[in-house]
């Protein structure tokens, strides 16, 4: 079967307009929003710390860290995903909060919800992450869990100067896909 790239940027595009109405933060206040975000931060960090404790010091001991929750769907050859979170810069106390969305190729079945925890061991590794937003990669995981039943397989993952922790929370999914996730600062919660 033939598929053309026109074919796979349609359904690319038509996946992740999909999920911005799943990952988008809804109605409410900036200040509502703020919470939520924080809110969901505080859930994941508390998972994260249980799961492997020796990521509080690792946190605590960084530029700082950031925590996006994400939606992510895969329909056979194209994968996408949206989401939202918050930098936390640990010297000076600031909160950036941001988007994300993610876009790729590959064979895969499935949607899920997920958590990304990024610890930034440098300044200059926050600031451009803060700046610029780019990563690419592999990604290979399966997943069927709801709630507290079911199992995951988590990752955890060296960037340079950046660790980065995922952890499901529920879907179904097996998936083997390249893609490119873009992060950017929310102008309205910002």
């Amino acid at each position: 079967m033939n598929i053309s790239k026109l074919t796979v940027k349609s359904l690319l595009f038509s996946a992740i307009m999909t999920l911005t109405a799943c990952a988008s933060m809804g109605s409410g206040t900036v200040a509502e929003k703020q919470q939520a975000i924080l809110d969901m931060q505080e859930n994941a960090l508390t998972r994260l710390y249980t799961e492997k404790p020796d990521t509080r010091s690792q946190i605590r001991d960084a530029a700082g860290y950031a925590v996006f929750t994400n939606a992510n769907i895969n329909v056979f050859f194209v994968a996408a995903g949206t989401g939202y979170g918050v930098v936390n810069n640990n010297v000076t106390g600031t909160k950036t909060y941001m988007n994300m969305a993610e876009g790729g190729v590959g064979l895969g079945l499935g949607a899920k919800d997920y958590r990304i925890v990024m610890v930034f061991h440098t300044q200059k590794a926050m600031n451009y992450f803060i700046d610029n937003g780019w990563t690419v990669g592999g990604n290979a995981d399966v997943a069927a869990k709801a709630g507290n039943k079911g199992a995951s397989a988590e990752g955890e993952g060296y960037l340079g100067n950046v660790t980065v922790y995922t952890m499901t929370e529920s879907g179904l999914t097996l998936q083997a896909t390249v893609k490119g996730t873009k992060f950017w600062v929310d102008k309205e919660l910002n």
